[in-house]
């Protein structure tokens, strides 16, 4: 089955009693039960409910995975997969990450005893480097945020397996149309489903998608122990949001490169970041294991000032100034002062964040409606 069938119609089941074409919203917290253990397979929300349990097969099935896990925020999937380990255990993750990400390694779980070290993973004798006995787990985030630098999850996956690591893929930015972590080793992929799978900037919700039996349980027992999960009114609106995802991202592909291509010849822009560009140094990784590039760009402008990056932002019109990303409307946001924020300004400034760094999620909108909006800023 290909992608655009699996999205509309994997892992689904039209509803059993009425013959709905749209797996409906199960607005229930329980389930009446006709004798103790006597059920439907259903006892109580928090631990299963349909809407989430259809949500949760069809995301797996996207990812080409057997198991999947929906959680109230993508953080709350990371939280959940970050607790499967134990104190004293190590994890080392790409210094170029999600702010959020960064914040709660740093803030919350180093506390408990578990160490985080963040290195470039451009080159996997970076990670080979951090390795120890107490190494439990590889972070990768690719295409990552926001410089947009695209890791080898097959070379990185071989490191993983040769030190009995768990090998975690942030898959956010690239969707299952672009790459499938699973099919390239990956053990586990997460998505902040906020993004692309919902589409429409309506809903917060993260998922996680594996092929282990032994760790799909363990993700389902912090799942239901910890309760950081979905309700079924998102459940039925990322579901919603899966049915056209290979139209939108193939969009966001299309205008994503003509905004790349038209910043390389602005005169005002010093550096574009975006994986399709033949001269990003990840390029040929990005063409092997990506069916596409994406609509995620960033880029800095010259003479790197601050006053000149937030006079950019202030001025475009159809881009609105927001944090997120993955809707059908573009979106454009300054990530030293917002998504990176929680990020010391010297790691910032390391991995490529400077002052006058944008970060754009370009939409699904007329494309020379676009251009002109950042000609216009720019200007």
């Amino acid at each position: 089955m290909k992608f655009g069938t699996k999205a509309i119609h994997g892992g689904l089941e039209y509803d059993s009693a009425t013959g709905a074409i749209m797996t409906p919203i199960y607005q229930t917290s329980t389930y009446v039960q006709a004798g103790l253990g006597n059920h439907k397979g259903y006892e109580y929300s928090r631990t299963l409910n349909p809407t989430r349990h259809a949500l949760e097969k069809n995301i797996a099935a996207i990812e080409n995975g057997k198991f999947g896990a929906c959680f109230g925020s993508g953080l709350a999937a990371i939280d959940c997969i970050i607790k499967t380990l134990n104190p004293g255990d190590e994890v080392i993750s790409t210094d170029d990450l999600y702010g959020g990400s960064y914040r709660m390694f740093t803030t919350i779980f180093a506390k408990y005893g578990i160490k985080f070290h963040f290195v470039s993973m451009n080159d996997t004798s970076e990670i080979e480097a951090k390795i120890n006995k107490n190494t439990k787990m590889i972070w990768v985030e690719t295409p990552t945020n926001p410089m947009m630098n695209i890791i080898d999850i097959e070379a990185v996956s071989k490191v993983a397996k040769a030190n009995n690591c768990l090998l975690a893929v942030d898959n956010t930015f690239a969707t299952p149309y672009l790459q499938n972590p699973l099919d390239l080793g990956a053990n586990v992929v997460m998505h902040s489903a906020t993004k692309y799978l919902g589409g429409h900037s309506d809903v917060i919700m993260g998922v996680l998608i594996c092929n282990d039996e032994t760790i799909a349980k363990e993700i389902y027992r912090i799942q239901n122990s910890s309760g950081a999960v979905c309700g079924p009114q998102d459940a039925f609106l990322v579901l919603r949001g899966i049915k056209t995802l290979h139209l939108r991202v193939q969009r966001h592909c299309e205008n994503g490169k003509k905004i790349a291509n038209f910043l390389m010849n602005h005169p005002k822009v010093e550096n574009v970041f975006w994986p399709g560009l033949e001269s990003h140094p990840n390029y040929d990784i990005a063409k092997r294991q990506m069916r596409d590039f994406g609509g995620m760009v960033s880029f800095t402008l010259k003479g790197n000032k601050l006053d000149d990056a937030l006079n950019l932002v202030k001025k475009v019109e159809i881009f609105a100034l927001a944090e997120s990303l993955g809707g059908v409307e573009s979106l454009i946001g300054h990530p030293a002062t917002m998504t990176h924020a929680a990020i010391p300004k010297e790691e910032r400034v390391k991995t490529g964040v400077v002052d006058s760094l944008i970060r754009l999620s370009v939409g699904v909108e007329d494309v020379e409606d676009l251009i002109a909006d950042l000609e216009q800023a720019l200007s």
